[in-house]
């Protein structure tokens, strides 16, 4: 059989591999399946087309724009998935393990293209932050600001997720308007190249924005600047070795690492077997030690019960592990597949003899695999007990990256948490325990040493995503040996892919690059009342002053009777000047709120769809009876949120008869285009 010819996507052509190109085989039988690589690829060439072609074109967008785009490539995949599944098999993947790479990478970028339409500008500047008022009458202010880099992101990808992997990288590039380079893992690059040619046969993206080296980088990393990303999924070994560049290095080049990772997961010490939180507990950590046979960077490798209840673990776990079925990943009755390759078996039984010399072997199985199948890259469940935790060393620093733990025991919550924080830094650490003192005193004491805490009970159980899921709305990433990196975490992941720059102007100044009106900034009167004006006919800037209302002491007495709220500021003169707030009776904020609305809102029927709400409410100044109001309204910021409806926001400040400010916010309407 020929054997699949995986290609790279370099300077907008398909390169075959060459001069160079390793051999691939399958997982499941071990025969030869695909050859990849090429040492002749124009390294050069491919980091300029993304830096003058991709990059540019990407930029001319705005977040809005990328994000939908990323939706539709999502779409683009999520059409063809069957045949990244059918192509995933051969990495020993079952379809379980599919739907955790391939379903959640493309969900991965569904979140992305919502939380950019949702949470970032409809424009190409990102503000980080409030303004700052740096003097004392505000005509000189200051605002973070997020812009792209004007470079490329090398992404070096795993071989256990081809698909999530790139896209948990490549949907916050894109989306920060960045190109990317995908380098994924050789053993299971072709169903990466999959992929990729499936974004691209789409016609979504432009030209430069996504290329692929399906093989070795060559020397590409020895030509980046500080304009330039690296972001690396692998060991620690190679993490260092790349990180150590002396041109990254020297260009300090941003350097996004999640390497290796003693994950552990706590039972709580309410947890008694019997209790749903036992039985969780088991289901968790077998399910961690078997899903992609354990070659996950979030997978439980230690194992951290009660000393009391370590026996009654063990029993438990052996007994649900033992009911794994582990053979053909196509079978459908197969619970368990393959490693990915031979040389990572081989990799996994020399880690879990060196856990051997600390911990004793109470769990595996003969998995009873012949035929073809004996070739393959099958390493059946394997259960360590380590009776000395706190002597031992090598549990605490060699990860085995398959289906391996090792159950320890604990004296009591800080003992639980020290042995936690042994593994010098991991990317999770789960804790399963119905007692929230408990999991306050863990996330104390274990928070520093680990990028997520992931808490279980009775109470989350049903829709919990379990320990080993991480989530493109939360961090992935962590301290020390887990690399000390950071990925995804919604809109936090893209800023990793800008530069924030403290910018310092007039409000005008600040208005003008933000697309985002600022109090000091100029303010033009519009054509008609702007409740009559569609949203696009509106602009940043646009102000309505009211004319001024009275509040009469009747007013008070009639919101308080109408609405219920008898508060004593209101209705009590003696008891309001006790207050230091009041000066005696006042009015209600919420009926100030109310005028307000009656002086600004124009009542036809017009392009205002519907009010969706207010932000940021202060009341500043008591109101008293005899005293007026009146309301300025300025267009402060616009969103298109549909083709045919775009969300306005409008800062609201109410005066008195003093010009004194007594209460501001900001309205929000949605606005017919």
């Amino acid at each position: 059989m020929a054997l699949q010819q995986i290609s790279s996507f370099a300077a907008g052509q398909w390169v075959a591999p060459g001069a160079g190109a390793r051999t691939i085989a399958s997982a499941i039988t071990g025969a030869p399946i695909a050859s990849a690589g090429n040492d002749a690829l124009d390294v050069l060439a491919m980091l300029d087309h993304a830096r003058n072609t991709g990059g540019p074109a990407l930029r001319k967008l705005g977040f809005h724009d990328r994000a939908r785009m990323i939706k539709a490539l999502g779409q683009a995949l999520n059409a063809r998935k069957a045949e990244l599944y059918a192509a995933s098999f051969d990495t020993g993947a079952t379809q379980s393990d599919h739907l955790i790479d391939i379903d959640g990478g493309i969900g991965t970028m569904f979140v992305f293209a919502s939380k950019g339409r949702r949470e970032m500008p409809d424009g190409q500047i990102y503000l980080d932050g409030e303004v700052e008022q740096l003097s004392r009458n505000g005509t000189f202010l200051g605002q973070h600001v997020c812009t792209p880099l004007q470079g490329v992101a090398v992404h070096i990808n795993a071989f256990n997720f081809p698909v999530w992997g790139m896209l948990e990288k490549l949907a916050p590039t894109l989306l920060a308007g960045v190109p990317s380079i995908v380098k994924p893992a050789t053993n299971s690059c072709y169903v990466t190249e999959l992929a990729v040619r499936i974004m691209l046969e789409a016609e979504i993206l432009p030209a430069g924005a996504l290329q692929l080296v399906s093989g070795g980088l060559g020397d590409m990393l020895d030509h980046l600047d500080c304009q330039d990303v690296v972001s690396f999924t692998g060991s620690a070994d190679t993490a260092l070795k790349l990180r150590s560049n002396p041109v990254i290095l020297q260009n300090s080049v941003r350097f996004v690492a999640e390497q290796d990772s003693l994950n552990a997961s706590i039972l709580g010490p309410d947890a008694e077997p019997g209790t749903p939180e036992f039985d969780l507990f088991i289901k968790e950590v077998a399910r961690e030690m078997t899903t992609k046979a354990g070659q996950k960077c979030t997978a439980i490798r230690r194992i951290i019960a009660p000393q009391p209840r370590v026996e009654a673990v063990i029993e438990a776990l052996s007994a649900r592990l033992s009911k794994t079925v582990i053979g053909d990943p196509r079978d459908e009755a197969t619970r368990m597949g393959a490693l990915v390759s031979g040389g990572q078996k081989a990799d996994v039984l020399a880690k879990a003899a060196i856990i051997g010399q600390e911990a004793e072997q109470v769990f595996t199985m003969d998995p009873g695999l012949s035929g073809d199948l004996a070739n393959g890259a099958f390493v059946p469940p394997m259960l360590f007990h380590c009776a000395d935790p706190d002597r031992a060393q090598r549990v605490h620093d060699t990860e085995a990256f398959g289906p391996v733990s090792t159950v320890m025991g604990y004296r009591d919550v800080d003992h639980a948490v020290t042995l936690a924080n042994r593994g010098g830094g991991s990317l999770v650490t789960s804790l399963i325990t119905h007692d929230a003192d408990v999991a306050r005193d863990v996330v104390m004491g274990a928070g520093a040493f680990h990028g997520r805490i992931y808490i279980n009970n009775r109470d989350s159980m049903k829709e919990s995503t379990g320990h080993g899921s991480p989530l493109p709305h939360m961090v992935h990433g962590g301290p020390g040996r887990a690399g000390g990196g950071e990925e995804m975490g919604g809109v936090r992941g893209v800023k990793h892919y800008m530069q924030r720059t403290a910018v310092q102007g007039s409000p005008e100044m600040l208005a003008r690059i933000g697309g985002k009106w600022v109090p000091g900034a100029n303010e033009v009167a519009g054509p008609a009342h702007p409740f009559t004006r569609r949203y696009n006919e509106l602009s940043i800037g646009e102000t309505l002053n009211t004319a001024a209302r009275t509040v009469t002491m009747d007013d008070i007495e009639h919101f308080a009777h109408f609405t219920g709220d008898t508060f004593y500021a209101h209705m009590d003169d003696a008891a309001a000047k006790r207050n230091p707030f009041f000066p005696g009776r006042v009015a209600h904020g919420y009926l100030l709120l109310s005028f307000a609305a009656g002086l600004f809102v124009e009542p036809n029927e017009g392009p205002v769809l519907a009010n969706t709400g207010l932000d940021g409410l202060r009341f500043m100044k008591p109101v008293s009876a005899g005293d007026s109001i009146k309301v300025r309204l300025t267009v402060k910021k616009k969103t298109r949120r549909t083709e045919d409806y775009g969300e306005v926001r409008w800062h609201v400040t109410l005066t008195n008869q003093d010009d004194e400010m007594v209460a501001e916010y900001e309205l929000l309407t949605m606005n017919a285009y």
